[in-house]
């Protein structure tokens, strides 16, 4: 689902308006005029009937995106940054950042939507009698709107992701048993079979003349299927960032030169790169790492001092550089390369000599290809001339997820390191 249009910001979260929210703004509106026309008729004209109808739908989205404060505010709270809300075709959802680090956090983020939902239903219901005397038309208008988030919040408490009950379930589980995968694993599977029930339920209505309500139910049970498939995909990642070693997905972008190399054959080498993100060069001198070399030496010397300078006196320490080390966990290399300017980092090997380079395309291809999917050539080289994942994995947030909720084995241990000796 695309993110649509922002519309306003909340507390700093962007509201986003999704195209297939005035889809359902029309259809609930429709709705909402049929019923009223039945319930009101002849106590109001029918241009006003059709003004309460689009009130009532507007006020219905109001509802839900209280409903997605309530976790929002809550998350904040918490710590926890929400990037936007998106209202769209089946209602709204909140994008966060990470989530909760701790199962009663998780549980309280899950609890306030459908509170907030509650707490609205009641307040409308309990104010319906006072409003029909100001006006029938807004006593109905109450009435309705105290009904549907009265459903609203029982509906979200079924015990299924994505629902917040199934939120409820993975943060109880979590809590029983110190794992958040298990929670997880829990929640989708009770998701999986509420899904299923849904489209069953409704195709039985669809061919008993159920209409709309049928094809709703139906489409309830799709997109729960297939947040539920997110969700497995989502821990299939974690499964193989937590499983791989750096070795496992590093691949070699770097060459090596001697310290009595000329500026001149460096401009040689760095004029036969294909692109502007080649192979990083790194520096010897007999058996011994030196440095790395880039191409600022070029840039400030005149051409005619190039064959007389080596790359000896421009050097950089290999410490300037990014690094990792080949026996650690990919998750780790996630972390680091969440960084928006870093593209590469340099592997390192268990006595500290370069062994090679990871980027966001080799960590994405390592991790898709123990899950079974290869990428097409093409896609992973598009993907490393851009410096970024191809598919738009965000295996950075996973690698956070998986770190704040305690289903790594250790802390990191990345960083700077100075390598002794050369590996040609």
């Amino acid at each position: 689902m695309g993110e649509g249009w922002q519309l306003m910001t909340i507390r700093g979260i962007p509201l986003r308006i999704h195209p297939s929210w005035f889809v359902i703004l029309a259809l609930a509106t429709l709705g909402f005029q049929e019923r009223y026309g039945q319930e009101l008729a002849g106590s109001a004209s029918a241009g006003s009937l059709w003004v309460l109808a689009f009130l009532t739908a507007l006020l219905l989205f109001v509802s839900v995106l209280l409903h997605e404060l309530g976790h929002s505010f809550v998350a904040m709270a918490q710590g926890v940054k929400v990037r936007s809300i998106t209202l769209f075709l089946l209602g709204g959802v909140a994008s966060v950042e990470r989530e909760s680090t701790t199962p009663w956090g998780a549980l309280v983020v899950a609890v306030a939507g459908p509170v907030v939902s509650l707490l609205l239903a009641a307040g409308l219901i309990a104010s319906t009698h006072l409003l029909a005397h100001v006006s029938p038309l807004l006593g109905a208008m109450a009435a309705e709107l105290g009904v549907l988030n009265l459903v609203l919040g029982l509906f979200n408490l079924l015990p299924g992701l994505p629902l917040d009950g199934g939120l409820i379930v993975k943060a109880l589980v979590w809590q029983a048993t110190g794992s958040q995968r298990k929670g997880v694993k829990v929640a989708v599977g009770c998701g999986r079979f509420l899904s299923l029930l849904a489209v069953g339920f409704g195709t039985v209505l669809v061919l008993r003349g159920g209409g709309i309500g049928g094809l709703w139910l139906i489409l309830l049970g799709w997109f729960g299927l297939g947040a539920a498939r997110n969700q497995l995909q989502v821990l299939a990642l974690q499964k193989a960032l937590r499983d791989l070693k750096v070795r496992d997905a590093a691949k070699r972008r770097f060459r090596v030169l001697e310290s009595s190399t000329s500026l001149r054959e460096l401009s040689r080498v760095r004029m036969a790169d294909d692109d502007g993100n080649g192979d990083w060069l790194l520096v010897c001198d007999r058996g011994r790492w030196q440095g790395v070399i880039d191409d600022e030496p070029l840039k400030a010397l005149p051409v005619q001092r190039w064959d007389g300078e080596r790359l000896g006196d421009h050097l950089k320490p290999l410490s300037s550089l990014s690094s990792i080390r080949e026996d650690a966990p990919l998750w780790e290399a996630a972390l680091q390369l969440d960084e928006p300017d870093l593209r590469r980092l340099l592997v390192l090997s268990a006595a500290g000599l370069p062994s090679g380079t990871l980027e966001r395309s080799d960590l994405s291809e390592a991790v898709l290809s123990r899950m079974g999917l290869k990428l097409p050539k093409a896609l992973v080289e598009a993907a490393q001339r851009q410096g970024g994942y191809p598919l738009g994995l965000a295996l950075g947030q996973v690698a956070r997820s998986m770190l704040a909720s305690g289903e790594t084995v250790a802390e990191p241990t990345t960083g700077p390191q100075v390598p002794a000796s050369p590996q040609r």
